[in-house]
């Protein structure tokens, strides 16, 4: 099957996963992208179809990728290709899979639990930078609670690099989150400028959960007073605060550092 009209009604479905109420009425969404579709593969995510372009391929392991899948595999022309795809340099392969919906009570938490919770983000790169920060250090899951955008957003996809397939991920409320923390003795830490801690001196090896909030007002009041473990990042410039996701995986890379000195001694 190859599709060369725009009028089809399978690119007109496609196009439709753009956009979360597409997406949530349909329980799909789109993967795009070489690297973050061989994640999904091998993460062993099902994928529905894959829509291809030869035309478009940057390398020589595309068709094997799609066999990989076990998807329905649709070609395309160029200009349909071009049409469906959300990127301005595409490399001819998205996918159709559908959504991934995991509970709080499914997380498997390591001994010394190691979680990052992240409230009412709203831009999708800042979650997908997260994500892919918390796949490079290890921790045991990622919690969005209060969403503003959704974790299956094409660019949270893309700026995750495919890491959203090698994470637990779940997707709550703050007060399932509450209880859920509560129940499994996980402490919360949180940044911000008013702490006397700066986050290098306060011990980090407990089990325990870095929360991160939304880009323009932060941390919401329950979430900060909340928090059992206040610090500060120094800041020396004009800026009286980081990129969430910046300031997200300094805190992770400091549990990684405590953690690894204290398992070295």
């Amino acid at each position: 099957m190859k599709i060369e009209s725009l009028q089809n009604q399978k690119i007109k479905d496609v196009i439709k996963l753009r956009d979360r109420r597409g997406r949530d009425e349909k329980n799909l969404f789109l993967i795009e992208g070489f690297r973050e579709l061989r994640r999904a593969v091998d993460a062993k995510k099902k994928i529905e179809t894959i829509f291809y372009c030869p035309e478009f391929f940057l390398g020589d392991n595309e068709e094997k990728l799609i066999r990989d899948s076990r998807a329905l595999a649709i070609e395309c022309s160029s200009a349909v290709f071009s049409k469906i795809s959300y990127r301005d340099r595409p490399d001819g392969l998205l996918a159709v899979a559908p959504q991934m919906q995991l509970a709080l009570h499914e997380l498997k938490l390591s001994k010394n639990p190691f979680l990052l919770i992240a409230e009412g983000i709203e831009k999708p790169g800042n979650l997908g930078t997260i994500l892919r920060s918390c796949d490079a250090a290890g921790v045991d899951a990622v919690i969005v609670c209060d969403p503003t955008t959704d974790i299956h957003n094409p660019n949270v996809v893309r700026s995750s690099v495919g890491t959203l397939f090698t994470l637990p991920v779940v997707t709550v409320s703050s007060e399932e989150v509450f209880l859920f923390l509560k129940k499994n003795k996980i402490a919360t830490v949180a940044a911000t400028p008013h702490a006397k801690l700066e986050f290098t001196e306060a011990d980090l090896k407990v089990p325990l959960a870095i929360v991160v909030g939304t880009e323009q007002y932060g941390l919401s009041e329950k979430w900060m007073k909340g928090a059992d473990i206040a610090v500060r990042i120094p800041m020396f410039g004009i800026a009286d605060s980081l990129n969430v996701a910046s300031a997200a995986t300094l805190l992770l890379y400091e549990i990684v550092r405590q953690r690894r000195n204290c398992f070295l001694r």
